[in-house]
């Protein structure tokens, strides 16, 4: 005989953790160029609020259950409203990899990317306004 289980409450909040040699230099970039908002200090690991219950967070990989490697097979993707206010604002904070915004109307958004100090790519994108209408 077999019980019926009920699906237990839904998850309260998302952590993708990268895995960094530096994270106080992560930490930096994290803070400054995204405006992410420390929420949880677990010392070795620092989480971050990116959006909603959506958060990051960056892991010393000398203490973490993964090590930092030199590919990076992790695309972090941030929606925000304005794609191309904010491609202005990475321009201007010198990140590394910088594409120009474009669009893809087979996925309907605007989208460019950028790495962060250790070479996770960041995607920004904003839905076209064609795709929205």
């Amino acid at each position: 005989m077999t019980s019926r289980l009920e699906r237990p409450a839904a998850p309260e909040l998302q952590i993708t953790f990268l895995y960094f040699h530096d994270v106080p230099r992560a930490q930096e970039f994290y803070e400054r160029v995204l405006g992410a908002r420390l929420a949880i200090d677990q010392g070795w690991s620092k989480i971050y609020a990116l959006a909603g219950a959506a958060h990051v967070g960056l892991v010393d990989e000398s203490r973490g259950a993964k090590r930092a490697s030199e590919h990076k097979p992790v695309q972090l993707c941030l929606r925000v409203p304005d794609v191309d206010a904010w491609h202005a604002w990475a321009s201007a904070q010198n990140v590394s990899n910088l594409t120009a915004p474009r669009d893809s109307v087979q996925l309907g958004i605007r989208a460019f990317v950028f790495d962060d100090p250790e070479g996770y790519q960041i995607e920004i994108q904003s839905v076209l306004e064609t795709a929205a209408a």
